[in-house]
């Protein structure tokens, strides 16, 4: 396949800039995997989808402030750091801009010398590898002076910081949010599980891949940048369950569907661990754990529609999104959802 099969046209105006209130009254396509039907409902119409004994897997990776702005030591330039991954203590790999100024050796301070930085290393795709050094704990200096890493299409400023966290994010360290899950509120949640619906966790942080393009032609060559997953004991056993029950397991946005086929592409079964995957999902792929999805639309021509076309289908995929662009359904990070059973 390639990867202009997944292009479709999108008017601007369709691409959300604020997110909608409260969060479960966004629009939601319901798309069955058994037939051609499609459904228009509100998010929070999910529970009606939903039956007892179900498992949802959710992401609880939280978005940390990883935007800061600053200026290099010696020159007063002005400069902006994304901090995409954490390599070990205060190393982190980064995407600079502009790039031309961040040479080996270079330093760099932030939030009138809260933070100050040190380019250490220069890796292929041109990231930098950069050294942080602060007084206070480095999560809670981000807090103080980091921005949210909005997507680049996302050009309204967000008043409310936490709507870019879904109300169960708990694990810091992804540079984007899994957006599938903002739809959630406490009381939808609540009564969810009041219905017997049991609801897991794992976390993946979301990372660079995210903000990278699919740049070959065949979609076979583009490779997927790793990202930090983590399935603990509980939820690896609450999928086992669910499964000799014979009932449904439905991850929560595209991060968790990743996490669940990559754990079950390399142990066979989902058991507790952790570790990176770079999986890349797209048409042809065999599904081993999902029987249903939660997400949002994607952009075109991005890895996730591809992930999306390979669980529902191609055609049907993009028959749907062309219905949704037709019905103005609201597109990315801040826009509805898509359920896919």
């Amino acid at each position: 396949m390639k990867t202009s099969d997944f292009y479709y046209d999108l008017p601007q105006e369709q691409i959300a800039q604020t997110p909608i209130e409260p969060r479960d009254h966004s629009r939601m396509m319901v798309l069955h995997r058994d037939s051609d039907e499609i459904e228009h409902k509100h998010f929070y119409d999910i529970i009606d989808y939903l039956s007892e004994g179900d498992c949802l897997i959710v992401n609880d990776s939280r978005v940390i402030p990883a935007r800061i702005y600053g200026y290099k030591e010696d020159t007063g330039a002005k400069i902006e750091f994304l901090l995409l991954k954490q390599i070990s203590g205060n190393r982190w790999e980064t995407l600079v801009k502009p790039g031309k100024k961040a040479k080996i050796g270079a330093k760099f301070v932030f939030g009138d010398g809260l933070l100050k930085a040190e380019v250490v290393d220069i890796v292929d795709d041109g990231n930098r590898i950069v050294e942080l050094n602060c007084e206070d704990n480095i999560y809670a200096t981000l807090d103080r002076i980091g921005q949210m890493p909005l997507p680049p299409y996302i050009t309204e400023k967000l008043e409310d910081q936490e709507r870019y966290q879904t109300v169960y994010s708990h694990e810091l360290g992804s540079a984007a949010a899994p957006t599938a899950g903002l739809h959630f509120t406490h009381e939808l949640l609540d009564k969810i599980r009041a219905k017997g619906v049991n609801i897991g966790y794992v976390t993946l942080h979301v990372g660079l891949g995210t903000f990278r393009p699919v740049k070959v032609d065949d979609v076979t060559k583009h490779k997927m940048h790793s990202e930090h997953y983590e399935v603990p004991a509980e939820t690896a056993e609450l999928i086992r369950k669910t499964k000799e029950s014979g009932k449904r397991v439905i991850a929560v946005g595209t991060t968790s569907c990743r996490t669940l086929e990559s754990v079950a592409a390399e142990y066979g079964e989902i058991t507790a661990c952790d570790g990176y995957t770079d999986i890349f999902i797209y048409p042809g792929f065999t599904f081993k754990v999902l029987d249903g999805l939660i997400t949002n639309f994607h952009l075109p021509e991005s890895t996730l529609i591809m992930l999306v076309s390979a669980f529902y289908g191609y055609e049907k995929t993009m028959k749907a999104y062309e219905v949704a662009v037709k019905e103005k359904y609201r597109f990315f990070s801040f826009g509805d959802a898509m359920a896919i059973l």
